[in-house]
Formats: C-alpha cells, structure tokens, sequence
C-alpha cells in the first residue's frame, strides 16, 4: 500500500558500500521516466553516477547537505532541458520524488541534495558547478542529485500523530479540517 511506503520512507545519509544492482537502477530510471510532466513535455534528463571519484566531487556541489553523497555507492543527477518546459523544475521535482519512492520500494534508501538556488562557493553556483563536472550543455540545468544505495541506518516510521493537520483547511483557508 502507498500508505505504507509514504510512512516508512526516510531520507537515509549513511550507506553501506554495497553496489546498487543494474536490474534494481534500470527499475529505478524506469520510474523516473513514468513521472507525469506538464503537457507531456518529460523536460528531464537523468545522469547515473556510479564512479567514487565522481560522486566524490559530487558531494562537494554545496558546502551544506551535500556531503553524505561521498559514501553512496549510486548518484543519480536529475536534470532538466530549461528550452523544452516552463515547469521544468516541477516536472522534475515529481521524477525525484518517484525516485525516492522506487528506491524506498525495493529497500533502498536515498536522500536528495536540492541545487537549485544554492551556491558551491563564492563565485560558482551548486548547478554551474555540477553542470561542469558532469558534462551538461548549457540548456540541461540540474536540479538534484539523488543519492541512493542500501541503507547503513535504521529509521522509525513517521508518526501520525506529527502529521501537520492543522495546515489542511475545510473549504476555505483557515477554516480547520476535522480528523474522523
């Protein structure tokens, strides 16, 4: 049941060295590739990284929340052609998640490094940065890189009760939705 999956899924940082299987990424870009786009137009484009020096300097793409990627043994770089859509980063930020729930699905963990908007250093942007090392024309924007690989880390299931309700309105903002 989706319900299930929703609940259980974590974002994992911490990897054991274990390879990713080719049959499990194959299933992985399968989804990705099933994600509903705006107007059909599928702006996105998908990098597999599988190389440690590469998803090494991947890590390295912003000083923040980038570097547990250093000890996953899959990176999964979610790109968008910025000529083809005007939602590109919706579309994409849709295939990201289904990446999430596929891995999360064939018991995988994962967790993302969003790029969009944040900077490598001073003078380079984290997609700039990204885009270099990985080789992207410049109409292929990157949005997030997926780290994904088998989990090193045991995480409780989310708890119903912290579920925000109280930010789900009846028929019109601020009028509260009742929980039956």
């Amino acid at each position: 049941m989706l319900l299930d999956l929703l609940r259980t899924r974590r974002s994992i940082r911490r990897f054991t060295s274990q390879p990713v299987e080719e049959e499990k990424i194959n299933l992985l870009l399968e989804a990705a590739l099933l994600s509903p786009s705006s107007k059909g137009n599928t702006p996105w484009h998908f990098v597999v990284v599988r190389d440690k020096e590469c998803i090494l300097s991947l890590s390295k793409a912003k000083p923040h929340g980038a570097a547990f990627l250093k000890n996953a043994p899959l990176a999964i770089a979610v790109c968008a052609d910025t000529k083809q859509s005007d939602v590109w980063v919706e579309d994409c930020s849709i295939a990201t998640l289904l990446l999430h729930l596929q891995a999360a699905d064939m018991g995988l963990g994962s967790c993302w490094v969003q790029l969009r908007q944040r900077f490598h250093d001073e003078s380079l942007s984290a997609p700039a940065y990204t885009a270099q090392l990985l080789g992207l024309p410049e109409h292929i924007q990157p949005l997030a890189i997926v780290g994904i690989g088998y989990p090193a880390e045991d995480k409780k299931a989310h708890d119903k009760t912290a579920l925000l309700f109280s930010q789900v309105s009846s028929e019109q903002f601020g009028r509260a939705w009742r929980l039956k």
